[in-house]
């Protein structure tokens, strides 16, 4: 009899299906291993691909800008830094370069036509922007090109010149504003006709209004009373118009291109183009290719930080204002900062203190004033006045004489340095005291830091001594914005041009 043989499970029914099982699971593993391959090249390759693609774009936007080194001179002769704050000089040209004969002067290459200046608090809670008309006479100071290039200054031009006359470039506009309103400038960004055309397309359009009908044979503008959503060329000739609309001049244009700017501010913001990536490409594109920068900011890491940190601020607390000014006397066409006024606003500007009133003052409670003189009824204007420095630090004349010019003492000057003194003091000829109070009174000084000077003739300017207590002591800014102060809000849609 055969011996029984045992039973393996090998050939049997259920080792049959135990192996085909172990098959299919192997099968199964091996299946998975080849999907997690390819899963996982497929993700590298996206990688790399979105990785190139931001390279790409990087290369790209960076080759659209153009950047240049400004030259600015002493140091010590800079206003004073903002810290945190942030003062951006916002500079329109009027280059008509590769324009045509439409635009008018045909080839020039451009002055400061259109100028703001924008400061940003330190906390970010407000801005303001101060617009400089093109046509105020100021002292332009002697600076540099970007190759070194001494270019004279002048004692009295208009604001305009500051740019492209002799060869001035952004620096010169540059040092003229830190020069007429002691307001440190950190960093510049330059337009011309064309980025208002490009931008304003990029953004799909800029909504404006009109009080009436336009007909402005200068800009080119035709456009029927009511609100209109404007680009390229029909943009450019909004912010240009100013012969169909109020009194025809400068001061009629520059609420126009506030209320522009604004309405741009308030389209960014508003309909989705900071989080749509097409949208956010064709902006970007657009404005790096219309914009010229100082290197300070000359990449678009550097751009992009600088835009995120001025798109805390909320629309509702950007005030647009202009600077106070007058008619000139000597020049109808012409004007001069409008005292004590002007003044005032850079002060506050200077000072970080908001224009808004539903922000909270960025800056802290300013401390009691000192006891000053009061101020006679005096012509600033006709009194001169030598600054000697005699705090022992270098580079005090110069502000404090741009800051007395600032506020109506148009015959300040600086003189040579004095022997280093404790206190500030204002020393006059006899019969001028009344003179000398009111210089004390501008400058915030106690009555006692007045005396005479009974070596001085009659005609001789007064003598400002800068002691070390200026260092002790800055100015205080003042709290509220002079009255009667032209100003758009940002997010004021009811705006139009009259």
């Amino acid at each position: 009899m055969q011996q029984e043989q045992p039973n393996t499970g090998r050939f049997s029914g259920e080792g049959r299906r135990e192996a085909r099982l172990r098959a299919a699971a192997a099968a199964k593993r091996r299946r998975r291993r080849r999907v997690l391959r390819w899963t996982a090249g497929t993700g590298a390759l996206a990688m790399v691909a979105g990785c190139g693609g931001a390279y790409y774009l990087y290369r790209h936007f960076n080759s659209n800008l153009t950047s240049v080194k400004v030259q600015l001179g002493d140091e010590a002769e800079r206003p004073k830094a903002a810290g945190d704050a942030l003062n951006i000089l916002v500079i329109g040209t009027d280059s008509r370069q590769g324009l045509g004969r439409e635009y008018g002067d045909e080839g020039s290459s451009g002055h400061a036509d259109t100028t703001l200046l924008f400061h940003v608090a330190k906390d970010r809670s407000n801005a303001t922007v101060v617009s400089i008309p093109r046509d105020l006479m100021v002292p332009i100071p002697e600076c540099q090109d970007g190759q070194g290039k001494r270019i004279p200054g002048s004692a009295r031009d208009m604001f305009n010149n500051s740019l492209g006359q002799g060869g001035r470039d952004a620096g010169c506009t540059w040092k003229t504003v830190e020069k007429v309103t002691g307001i440190r400038v950190d960093h510049f960004v330059q337009v011309d006709f064309e980025a208002v055309k490009t931008l304003s397309t990029a953004v799909g359009g800029v909504e404006v209004c009109a009080a009436k009908d336009i007909d402005d044979k200068g800009s080119h503008l035709k456009m029927s009373k009511g609100r209109h959503v404007v680009q390229g060329e029909e943009a450019l000739a909004f912010v240009r118009t100013r012969h169909a609309v109020g009194f025809g001049g400068d001061l009629t244009r520059i609420p126009l291109q506030q209320q522009f700017i604004s309405s741009m501010i308030r389209k960014i913001k508003s309909d989705g183009t900071l989080t749509n990536p097409g949208k956010l490409y064709q902006l970007a594109d657009a404005a790096t290719k219309a914009l010229t920068v100082d290197s300070g900011i000359g990449s678009v890491d550097k751009l992009k930080d600088l835009a995120q940190d001025i798109s805390k601020v909320d629309t509702k607390n950007i005030t647009f204002t202009t600077v106070p000014v007058l008619d000139d006397p000597k020049d109808e066409d012409r004007l001069i900062l409008q005292q004590p006024d002007a003044g005032q606003v850079f002060a506050m500007i200077a000072g970080d203190r908001s224009l808004t009133e539903t922000a909270a003052p960025s800056a802290e409670p300013a401390a009691p004033a000192a006891p000053s003189a009061t101020a006679p009824a005096v012509d600033a204007k006709d009194v001169p006045v030598t600054v000697r420095n005699g705090s022992g630090t270098r580079g005090q004349s110069g502000p404090t004489v741009d800051r007395l010019k600032a506020k109506g003492f148009a015959r300040a000057a600086v003189g040579s340095d004095a022997t280093p003194a404790a206190t500030t003091t204002v020393s006059h000829p006899a019969g001028r005291e009344a003179e000398a109070a009111a210089l004390a009174a501008a400058l915030g000084l106690p009555a006692d830091a007045v005396r005479p000077n009974p070596a001085a003739a009659a005609k001789d300017p007064l003598l400002l001594v800068l002691g070390k207590d200026v260092l002790a002591a800055p100015a205080q800014a003042p709290t509220e914005a002079p009255k009667d102060l032209q100003r758009v809000q940002a997010d004021d849609e009811d705006v139009c041009a009259k």
